[in-house]
């Protein structure tokens, strides 16, 4: 009688057919096995395979991007204010009979104080420059770094390049006046020369920040 099993490839394997080709089954070679190699288990491919450690992806470096619209508001506002002074000034150094022409001969003039000007034009002055005032301190230097920073996106490194402008222009001024130029304008330069300060230690703070939060 013949007897068959199943292989592990389930494949019927003839039992009798190999031990009928010698007497001696403890000398008998068993014939070639026709079952087909068992296919690698999914654990086995899943070691053959090499997969690499996910890499954290890598944070997109800042855009920095002009803000037009505040750079066109500024210099709107600026133009009608520098308007509105130089009508005044005009108007001071018209009636010492005076005249200039150009703009370094007008600043000159401004810096000797050798003018008198009526009560109306000194209180429209005096309001102008004042704590609150559009040419004082506090809005003037605010206007400054705001300006620097529409132009600029907020990019640290051009902020770094519009402090130097800033420096420089501050010399060509005092050279224009003719001597130190007044006490409301250096303090206008410590307070803009501040917020540089305080911008570059934000900067520095955010990197720290960010760079704690990527490790």
């Amino acid at each position: 009688m013949s007897m068959s099993v199943n292989g592990i490839g389930n494949e019927p394997i003839n039992v009798d057919a190999a031990y009928t080709k010698s007497p001696s089954a403890s000398a008998a070679k068993p014939a070639a096995s026709t079952t087909t190699t068992p296919a690698k288990t999914q654990t086995e491919d899943k070691a053959a395979v090499y997969e690499p450690s996910a890499k954290k992806p890598v944070a997109d470096k800042n855009t920095y991007t002009q803000n037009t619209a505040l750079v066109n508001k500024l210099k709107a506002d600026a133009e009608q204010k520098n308007e509105s002074f130089r009508k005044l000034v005009e108007s001071v150094i018209s009636k010492q009979g005076s005249t200039y022409q150009n703009a370094d001969s007008m600043w000159k003039f401004l810096a000797s104080g050798k003018f008198t000007v009526d009560k109306e034009t000194a209180l429209a002055a005096q309001k102008e420059i004042g704590e609150d005032g559009y040419w004082g301190v506090k809005q003037t230097s605010e206007r400054i770094f705001s300006f620097a920073e529409a132009l600029t996106g907020g990019d640290p490194d051009k902020m770094e390049e519009m402090r130097a402008a800033f420096i420089k222009g501050y010399k060509q001024a005092t050279g224009t006046w003719g001597k130190d130029l007044p006490d409301i304008s250096s303090k206008t330069y410590d307070a803009v020369m501040e917020k540089f300060d305080n911008y570059n230690k934000k900067d520095e703070q955010d990197s720290v920040t960010k760079i704690e939060t990527e490790a």
